[in-house]
């Protein structure tokens, strides 16, 4: 269950990524703790809903459609953040996702690139965009998203295991470079959570034998990994940067 984070409230989150599942549950959990949210992500449609539940709810959110693979679109994101809500003090890039099984035999040179794209250099130029805002204030909290995929082998793509790879060496990276500029930064890595796709692409009987795979012995959800993103972005997580957390019911513990 969500906790409360009063510190939260009038803070000013960007969540890429955010038209659904993690993303969306996360613009949601922020929100309901009183900070205004930018959902970023490139289906407008979706983004709307999520923005519309948000402030039906009494919160405060506004949707930018924008790809993360472009510098020049999330330049606009920030504009559109500034005028709207003010600098940026937390961070959240989880746009990615691209960890459907291929062989590496039949991965082609196109698909491998894409996926370093979509879940590696999306989160370079999304911190990027971002950071020099951090750097002028001397404040500041980067979530970045990896995977199981990223921390052991899997039976995703190896695209995808080493983009998300790159990613936690990005965050340990910009951890140790950005400490002394007052900004911390942090990793999650789920592991198998049950969003709307999953749900509906994954039989009843396969989600019960990947959960016996864990643990805690249930998949995860949404929720989970945005109870995760509250707390590293909250005061109490003050103490704590470079880490990846691995949401994963105890399959991953190192």
């Amino acid at each position: 269950m969500t906790g409360t984070y009063a510190e939260l409230k009038g803070r000013t989150v960007v969540v890429t990524g955010g038209s659904r599942g993690i993303g969306a549950h996360t613009a949601r959990a922020f929100a309901a703790q009183g900070a205004s949210v930018c959902v970023v992500g490139r289906d407008e449609t979706a983004l709307a809903a999520v923005v519309a539940e948000i402030t039906a709810a009494g919160g405060e959110a506004v949707a930018a459609v924008a790809d993360v693979t472009d510098s020049a679109a999330l330049d606009g994101v920030r504009r559109t953040v500034d005028e709207r809500f003010g600098p940026v003090d937390v961070l959240a890039a989880f746009a990615g996702g691209q960890g459907f099984p291929v062989p590496t035999a039949e991965l082609s040179e196109q698909r491998w690139r894409e996926v370093l794209e979509s879940d590696l250099t999306s989160v370079f130029l999304t911190v990027q965009a971002f950071l020099p805002g951090m750097l002028e204030r001397g404040t500041g909290s980067i979530l970045t998203m990896s995977s199981a995929a990223g921390r052991q082998p899997s039976g995703a793509n190896l695209a995808y295991g080493v983009a998300d790879a790159g990613v936690v060496m990005l965050t340990r990276h910009l951890s140790a470079e950005l400490g002394p500029h007052g900004i911390r930064v942090n990793c999650l890595a789920p592991s198998a959570i049950l969003t709307e796709r999953v749900q509906q692409r994954m039989p009843a009987e396969v989600q019960a034998r990947v959960a016996a795979t864990h643990p805690l012995n249930r998949l995860g959800t949404p929720a989970d990994v945005a109870d995760a993103a509250l707390f590293l972005a909250s005061d109490g997580a003050g103490w704590l940067t470079g880490l990846t957390v691995d949401v994963a019911g105890g399959r991953i513990t190192n």
